[in-house]
């Protein structure tokens, strides 16, 4: 294989990468807007989607695999095939992560909501947000954008211990509410790992421009 070919090939497996992170990034969107909405056709379809996402893992590694077994990489090469399959894993685990959001959504559609949601949409809102500045730092190879997107996760997380509390709060006072409460503290910690797998990302993205492994999820 030559030069030529062997980046044509790799400039295709980045481009499968980013399709994928989009799938993703419109699962994590949908997922927001069927809990507000309590919305169990989009819940569903959510779901559904999730083999479309694994069918583009598996594909990804496939190329990936035939890329390293095809020719001999220097180390750049090795390093960016390393990190996209790394990327993949972690894209594939926040779409299990919003398949979960999904079920928690189905188990409460027969329950009325004690009050509008506000904290919670938010904290997907940012995972959406994270996951976006992830890949645009992965496609630009910047590695200012890199470590911004890890700074959300701060702010994600302050978000998740404060509904934490609250939740807590609420189920203590009102055990009418602990059904409702309980899928509501599964939704909040499903985006708050989804954060940390974006962070991941953006650790991957890391180490693909400087060849440093950094660990960002304290």
């Amino acid at each position: 294989m030559t030069r030529k070919v062997f980046d044509s090939h790799l400039e295709e497996l980045h481009t499968d990468l980013l399709r994928m992170g989009s799938f993703v990034e419109k699962q994590m969107y949908e997922c927001i807007e069927a809990l507000v909405n309590q919305d169990i056709k989009v819940a569903e379809e959510i779901i559904k989607n999730d083999d479309i996402i694994d069918g583009m893992q598996k594909s990804i590694e496939d190329k990936a695999i035939k890329l390293t077994a095809m020719q001999q990489p220097i180390a750049a090469d090795l390093r960016n095939i390393f990190t996209t399959i790394k990327i993949v894993t972690d894209l594939e685990r926040m779409a299990d992560h919003a398949v979960d959001i999904a079920k928690a959504i189905k188990r409460l559609k027969d329950e009325k909501y004690v009050k509008p949601l506000i904290d919670i949409p938010n904290m997907g809102n940012i995972v959406k947000n994270m996951i976006k500045g992830a890949l645009d730092a992965y496609v630009d190879t910047n590695l200012d954008k890199a470590y911004e997107v890890c700074k959300m996760d701060d702010e994600l997380d302050a978000i998740y211990k404060h509904v934490f509390s609250e939740l807590l709060f609420m189920m203590r006072n009102d055990p009418k509410t602990i059904n409702q409460a309980t899928q509501f503290l599964f939704v909040c910690k499903y985006f708050e790992r989804v954060g940390d797998r974006t962070t991941n990302i953006c650790e991957s993205t890391i180490y693909l421009i400087t060849g440093e492994q950094v660990d960002l999820n304290d």
